[in-house]
């Protein structure tokens, strides 16, 4: 899985499983450039992994932000290899109090952000001679769950997006695959758990979460950036329109013990 001269661009990268996929991707030979809004945070975490990182601005509801954070890593490194839709917003809310531009707001972050990242992206990728583009999706993309109907519908919209875009850009050597978590230890998560849980404790919400999964926790962001960085490398080269969940077993089957 070795990423030496590949670039790739994250987006949503100034925490959580973003900055995960900033460390893991560089751990495996990358050059990452961490698109987010949150800027203070964001250039931390770049200058906190070392030289091969950098941060850019990153509105991914906006297409001239995508085409310059897209700019700023061509001009920075020379190319651009790889993208990693990984920006979202997880609100939690009952259906009938959703207000529709709170729905629309997911949606936009959710799913146009991939589509545009994947539209500006992939000129760029493509003159390199190909590469990858990652989505991370959701288990909440196979099945409803209570209080987030603009995540899951989101997240069920990305797995169309991805197999079109795979089919799409297989001429141009671009593959395009989808990664589906379950609950990783990071803030959008516990933000979303705290909503749906109300006032229980982080360690009480984590003590349910962990009963759920038959591997007995959930997963860290490393994990699912792990997977993200076979995606990116050439070990997976024949690999596209695919769709890994990464859940601990969450989804395979019920567990009473």
């Amino acid at each position: 899985m070795k990423l030496s001269g590949k670039v790739v661009l994250v987006s949503g990268g100034a925490r959580g499983l973003g900055a995960a996929h900033g460390r893991v991707l560089c751990g495996h030979g990358a050059s990452v450039v961490l698109g987010d809004l949150r800027d203070d945070e964001g250039a931390l975490v770049a200058k906190g992994i070392g030289d091969e990182a950098r941060y850019v601005h990153l509105d991914v509801t906006e297409e001239r932000s995508w085409a310059a954070a897209i700019e700023f890593a061509i001009s920075t490194f020379g190319r651009l290899d790889g993208l990693v839709n990984n920006a979202g917003i997880c609100p939690s809310v009952p259906l009938l109090e959703t207000a529709l531009e709170d729905y629309r707001r997911v949606l936009d972050v959710n799913l146009v952000g991939p589509f545009l990242g994947i539209k500006t992206a992939a000129p760029a990728i493509a003159s390199t001679g190909g590469g990858s583009i990652v989505n991370i999706g959701s288990i909440e993309g196979h099945r409803g769950v209570e209080n987030l109907s603009g995540y899951v519908s989101s997240k069920f919209g990305l797995q169309g997006l991805t197999r079109t875009a795979a089919i799409e850009l297989a001429a141009q050597k671009i593959r395009v695959n989808t990664i589906n978590p379950g609950a990783i230890d990071t803030p959008m998560v516990w933000e979303a758990g705290g909503a749906l849980l109300q006032d229980e404790a982080k360690a009480e919400v984590l003590d349910w979460l962990n009963k759920m999964a038959p591997w007995g926790r959930i997963a860290t962001a490393d994990e699912v950036a792990e997977a993200s960085a076979y995606f990116l490398s050439d070990a997976a080269q024949f690999v596209t329109g695919a769709d890994l969940t990464i859940d601990g077993g969450l989804t395979a089957g019920a567990k009473f013990s």
